[in-house]
């Protein structure tokens, strides 16, 4: 089991605004398969980084629309499901419509399994209602999509965010993780779950 990373480029647009954003793409798997977290911007960016193998799954970590706006085209090209929080489901329209839905619902503490080992999901809101981190302990390693970043907890000044929601959130789920966990992230640069937990006061 192993993770491969890119960055991709594009815009991240909600309540009116409209921003250039640069988004992590995480792949977690083997040799063989894999799961991507997220699918942002550009398809075949995210394909040049699974390559030849067979996608099993696109985990998407909440619904803005950077990090869901080519999940459909994703699926229609390696016929692997996408899983989302229904708690998502009004951000996911206002990208993709009531007409075109994902495969697959997200809970709290369903496992992933690919690549010999597995994710363990844990609803992390509060950047957005059903966001969700994803707990890889073979690897080391949660993926946290916009949850929890270097320097603090994510965004929640737009519309469908809790600001104090998502620091109980963090306290509670991530903050429970080992210290020495690495925190990947849906932008920027790693950290650490110690570090963040020191950063908080926690």
């Amino acid at each position: 089991m192993r993770v491969d990373h890119g960055v991709v480029s594009g815009t991240f647009s909600l309540d009116g605004q409209t921003f250039d954003v640069d988004n992590n793409v995480w792949v977690v798997g083997d040799d063989a398969e894999c799961v991507v977290i997220d699918a942002p911007h550009d398809v075949d960016a995210i394909l040049a980084i699974v390559g030849e193998r067979r996608v099993t799954a696109i985990v998407c970590t909440h619904a803005h629309d950077d990090h869901v706006r080519v999940a459909p085209a994703l699926r229609e090209r390696t016929g692997a499901p996408i899983l989302l929080h229904p708690a998502e489901r009004p951000l996911w329209e206002l990208t993709h419509g009531d007409s075109v839905s994902w495969d697959e619902d997200l809970a709290d503490g369903d496992r992933i399994e690919v690549g010999g080992g597995a994710l363990t999901v844990l609803h992390t809101p509060g950047h957005a209602p059903g966001a969700v981190s994803l707990y890889a302990p073979e690897l080391g390693a949660v993926f946290t999509g916009d949850t929890l970043f270097q320097g603090g907890p994510g965004a929640t000044g737009r519309s469908f965010s809790d600001s104090d929601l998502i620091v109980a959130s963090i306290r509670a789920r991530l903050f429970a993780l080992p210290g020495e966990t690495v925190v990947h992230t849906g932008h920027g640069d790693d950290t650490t779950i110690g570090a963040e937990r020191d950063a908080l006061g926690a």
